[in-house]
């Protein structure tokens, strides 16, 4: 079940317009800090990412799964897009819903706070994106510029001339 604090940031994107997949990352966010705070374990940071997006899924966020997803992942995408739909939802199986905690539970918290680190999360962006094309990610960067507004688009120019201050 997702947090307040997520349906809310969730709510405030959908409003605002913003991309299903911005409003997913509220769900993944969520799942990065449960592992960070030890609620469960992850083997890697891929897996982290994956509960997160079945939560949105689950929640009523129609993200699809990418063009390159294994049939098995597409499948569990659809099947959780179709629950997010369902207006009555069901609680789990208390058997099954204990097996899968107690499975993520042991886990290792190393292994699982290793994986949700900024190191492991900044590999992991880097190698999702180096799989776009080069005109994908700027189409990407020129959206996010118009899509930001003029506060922010300000505050992200002072920030760069910040960061190109201190470079030199």
């Amino acid at each position: 079940m997702p947090e307040e604090k997520t349906r809310r940031a969730v709510e405030r994107d959908k409003r605002e317009g913003k991309s299903v997949s911005t409003q997913a990352g509220e769900f993944v966010r969520e799942e990065i800090e449960h592992v960070r705070e030890g609620k469960h374990g992850v083997q890697n940071t891929q897996q982290a990412i994956a509960i997160g997006l079945s939560k949105a899924r689950r929640a009523g966020i129609d993200v699809e799964p990418g063009d390159n997803a294994s049939p098995a992942v597409k499948k569990k995408a659809r099947k959780d897009i179709a629950k997010g739909r369902k207006t009555a939802t069901k609680r789990p199986a208390a058997k099954r819903s204990a097996g899968a905690k107690k499975a993520l539970k042991a886990t290792s918290k190393t292994t699982a706070k290793k994986a949700v680190s900024r190191t492991a999360l900044s590999k992991q962006a880097k190698k999702a994106a180096s799989k776009r094309t080069a005109a994908d990610r700027s189409a990407a960067a020129k959206k996010a510029a118009r899509t930001k507004g003029p506060a922010k688009r300000s505050a992200a120019a002072k920030k760069a001339a910040r960061t190109r201050k201190k470079a030199s």
